[in-house]
């Protein structure tokens, strides 16, 4: 079961995956809800200081070198469109924006991306990574309540 605890861990620090795959990842395999939930939390917001303090510095660095420049100009360009989506829907309002853009479960809308672009929009450390917490909770109570309801509708568990 502990092995399982680290999977469930490591899923939900992995970009564009996150807790969003390591939740159902828990349900699937009957690992107890509360403590996976737990987990994938502490794992999706691990890399969030990291991702807020650096990724922005690194990624505008490496934009122009010649093998990777591609896929850090396509992250920086969606880390930019993430901020536009996000300021232009919130105006005054970019905590509650950045919560729920994290917090609604679709794909592209993790912790990473939203960190990503909160940095790219000059937000304060403080309210980003408060934001993006919520934003996590709300995503892990989501996609638990999905994986637990469509896996026990399907009789993959319970």
């Amino acid at each position: 079961m502990l092995k399982n605890f680290f999977i469930i861990f490591f899923i939900s620090m992995v970009p564009l995956i996150e807790l969003r795959g390591a939740i159902p990842y828990a349900v699937l395999f009957g690992l107890p809800l509360l403590p996976s939930y737990i987990v994938c939390i502490i794992g999706n917001m691990l890399p969030v200081p990291i991702i807020f303090l650096f990724a922005r510095k690194v990624l505008e660095w490496g934009a122009d070198k010649p093998v990777i420049g591609k896929f850090f100009t396509f992250c920086l360009e969606k880390g930019h469109k993430g901020g536009e989506k996000l300021q232009a829907k919130a105006g005054r309002g970019l905590f509650v924006a950045l919560l729920l853009f994290v917090g609604i479960p679709v794909p592209g809308t993790g912790a990473w991306t939203g960190t990503l672009a909160a940095s790219l929009l000059d937000m304060d450390f403080k309210s980003s990574v408060i934001a993006v917490l919520l934003g996590v909770v709300l995503a892990g109570i989501i996609m638990g309540l999905v994986s637990a309801g469509a896996l026990g509708i399907f009789g993959v568990v319970g």
